[in-house]
């Protein structure tokens, strides 16, 4: 049963963001689809569905702040250095040929439940105008760094 309630959630997802006109709906709606599928990935027992609710909403948040002010050569820009920063500890800067640009600046690494992880913040200038975010990344079953 709740595989089919997560069928159907990330069913939704996809139909919903098909229709989307902005990237501020499309962020929205792609941040909280990744937040939850992270979320529920991290959730134990019974916490499982908060885990997957908690971040939704995280993810969703992040994803319409990024959304409403940058384009895809952005985000695919600033992914990269935030992987980079991830990877080897250090500061990564980023820039679109648009003149967007930013910079990750990650934390030391720290374990939690087993997963190598680290908090960062991101600052992104797009128009002039600084954004900065923090948030926590951490390293799944896959290798990969995902945010939570």
């Amino acid at each position: 049963m709740k595989k089919l309630g997560l069928i159907f959630t990330s069913l939704a997802f996809v139909i919903l963001s098909a229709g989307c006109a902005n990237h501020e709906d499309t962020g929205t709606l792609v941040g909280a689809g990744t937040g939850a599928l992270i979320g529920n990935q991290f959730g134990r027992g019974g916490g499982r569905v908060a885990a997957t609710v908690a971040g939704a909403v995280v993810g969703g948040f992040v994803g319409n702040r990024i959304g409403a002010s940058m384009d895809e050569e952005d985000r695919r820009r600033a992914a990269d250095a935030q992987y980079a920063a991830f990877e080897n500890g250090n500061r990564a800067e980023w820039r679109s040929p648009n003149g967007h640009y930013g910079y990750i600046e990650p934390r030391p690494v720290y374990y939690y439940n087993d997963m190598q992880c680290r908090e960062f913040s991101q600052t992104a200038y797009v128009d002039g105008k600084p954004a900065t975010m923090t948030g926590r990344a951490c390293r799944g079953p896959d290798g990969r760094w995902h945010e939570v």
